[in-house]
């Protein structure tokens, strides 16, 4: 199976390939187009801000290339929000691919949200053997509001999507690769799927 993560200079790459290599996969660092549309499961990472990641993907190509991806493609955290319409975040638009805005925790809220938070309300493949209530790994202070593509929601001063599905495209807020063993089971349900 080839794996690519979208290697466009704004996401946390490294621990992502690790967690791939302990599940017993190999994992190829990309930006180059025609790998990504050649490979059969696609990571989309992001870590930092908005808008200055949105300008890489743009430099790149990478913007209208990843909503055309065919093969499951899973964004996590700020790949995930990238993937929806709009955020707040440095007023940017996004990929389109999820149909909500992404907003700010409101300022009664600690911000960013950073440490373990419960899974709830879990409504996909991409959960198979995960329970309810389980913990993952966040870090963010932006998030997408409850919409009918969630499959996963979490409570922080407001409840919102924890994980989104539409199509072949898949987006987690939070960390598998640094999730544990929760982690490591979502991202092995992810590559399995289709299989």
């Amino acid at each position: 199976m080839k794996i690519i993560i979208i290697n466009y200079g704004a996401g946390n790459i490294q621990s992502i390939k690790f967690a791939i290599q302990r599940l017993g996969y190999e994992a190829v660092l990309s930006k180059n187009p025609e790998e990504i549309i050649a490979a059969d499961k696609v990571i989309f990472p992001g870590v930092g801000e908005a808008s200055s990641a949105m300008k890489k993907l743009k430099e790149s190509g990478l913007d209208t290339l990843i909503s055309k991806l065919q093969q499951p493609v899973l964004g996590i955290c700020l790949g995930m929000q990238l993937m929806c319409t709009y955020t707040e975040e440095g007023d940017t638009q996004g990929l389109g691919i999820f149909d909500v805005e992404v907003i700010r925790f409101n300022s009664g809220t600690k911000v960013p949200q950073i440490g373990w938070n419960q899974l709830e309300s879990l409504k996909s493949p991409l959960f198979k053997g995960v329970v309810e209530k389980e913990y993952v790994y966040l870090v963010h202070s932006y998030y997408a509001p409850v919409i009918k593509e969630t499959i996963a929601q979490s409570t922080y001063g407001v409840t919102y999507s924890t994980a989104l599905h539409k199509d072949n495209f898949y987006g987690t807020q939070f960390h598998p690769e640094k999730s544990s063993d929760v982690g490591e089971k979502i991202l092995k349900n992810f590559l399995e799927i289709g299989n």
